[in-house]
């Protein structure tokens, strides 16, 4: 008997260990509304009273930007977690503000708040102050180097009729001054190949040589159709992807590659038309598709240079009008190479898997019942690795710290 309770301790201690070693992942989630932490098997909760949204990591992970507001999120306040100090504060008291990124290369924080790009100043290694940067800025990306923005803005309406969509590069230190913000590029815009009257969502390869954004039309419009579109690093070589929706996450460049995953299609509801491409940038060759007819891409993200991880579902052509249906998706590896496919994902009856994301060798994601408010955070080591719950209970899928 004194064997196998022995053995028992002894195998149940090396299946705990087992475990924490092969999940030694970092993230930043919210639950009931509040900003909580997990690191290997420990949850930590960050904060109290508040209504949490849109955490990021600071390029280190010391730091996790996030916003406070209501419900609605009508008025969101920018707040910072200092994970060493264990503490929230506000780097400048009130800002205001719904679009905040992190500096590629160190700990400064970027924000619009109100059409006016500022940037942090630093205080005892702290982000804290903020310094004005330009004017009149619609959305904006740091540079791969963190000396530069790209910065749009919004064109106005005029007798006859819109303007183009300005593009420019910004000094970080610009402080107002004209002399360092210069004109980057000229969206020349019409009614009917490229209606825009704004660029968002910048994101850049990862060699830095080429920046993708959105190029939206006016409110309504932009629910049903925006123009996926790259740029060069110069501002010199300027192309049109595809026609698609207003998500940001629907976009992923290639680790290592120049190419752009992205679910195309218009129409704002999800039953039809949503695809899976890749596209080598620049286009030199026509794209590939890779959504198998009767079924929907709803999510997506890298594996490897040759893998892509979607969200998928059967398409609803059958539904015309009342409740908009749920869509059960499920995740699928696709090969872009072989264009071999296969599901690596099994949600049960009434949930569904989305929010794909992938740290190092893990697949992390969002799982989620029909009728429920939350839902948990799932990972896999691998293709064909076993699918475990990571986290409980949790509001939205969460942000993962990754080192790379």
């Amino acid at each position: 008997m004194k064997i196998r309770i022995v053995l028992i301790l002894l195998l149940s201690f090396y299946f705990s260990t087992s475990v924490s070693a092969e999940v030694p992942l970092k993230a930043a989630f919210i639950r009931d509304h509040q900003l909580w932490m997990k690191e290997g098997d420990q949850e930590i909760q960050l904060t109290t009273g508040r209504y949490v949204y849109s955490p990021q990591w600071s390029k280190d992970g010391r730091f996790i930007a996030y916003l406070d507001g209501d419900e609605q999120a009508e008025k969101t306040y920018l707040f910072i977690y200092d994970v060493k100090q264990k503490e929230s504060y506000q780097p400048y008291s009130t800002i205001e503000t719904k679009n905040f990124q992190w500096s590629p290369v160190s700990n400064q924080l970027a924000y619009n708040a109100g059409g006016v790009l500022n940037v942090t100043k630093t205080e005892n290694g702290r982000p804290k102050g903020f310094e004005n940067v330009s004017l009149g800025v619609s959305d904006f990306a740091w540079f791969p180097s963190g000396k530069e923005f790209i910065v749009s803005s919004q064109s106005n309406l005029l007798p006859t009729g819109w303007e183009p969509v300005h593009l420019f590069k910004v000094s970080v230190d610009a402080k107002l001054d004209s002399d360092k913000i210069k004109p980057f590029y000229t969206i020349q815009t019409n009614t009917t190949d490229l209606f825009a009257i704004n660029a968002e969502y910048f994101k850049w390869s990862s060699d830095g040589k080429w920046v993708s954004f959105l190029a939206t039309p006016t409110a309504s419009w932009s629910n049903d159709s925006n123009t996926l579109c790259v740029l060069s690093s110069a501002g010199d070589h300027f192309q049109v992807i595809g026609k698609m929706l207003w998500y940001k996450d629907w976009i992923k460049w290639a680790p290592t590659k120049n190419q752009l995953a992205y679910i195309s299609g218009e129409g704002r509801f999800f039953v039809e038309n949503k695809k899976t491409r890749v596209a080598d940038i620049p286009i030199l060759n026509q794209q590939k598709e890779y959504t198998p007819k009767g079924y929907v891409d709803l999510d997506i993200d890298w594996f490897s240079p040759e893998e892509v991880i979607v969200a998928r579902a059967k398409e609803n052509k059958e539904w015309k009008e009342g409740p908009v249906p749920t869509m059960f998706t499920t995740l699928y590896a696709i090969n872009i190479k072989s264009a071999e496919q296969k599901q690596i994902s099994f949600p049960k009856k009434n949930e569904l898997d989305d929010k794909p994301q992938v740290v190092g060798s893990y697949i992390t994601w969002y799982r989620k019942d029909q009728h429920g408010n939350q839902g948990g955070v799932w990972i896999k080591n691998g293709l064909n690795g076993s699918e475990n719950r990571w986290l409980k209970h949790v509001d939205s899928a969460a942000v993962f710290f990754d080192k790379k």
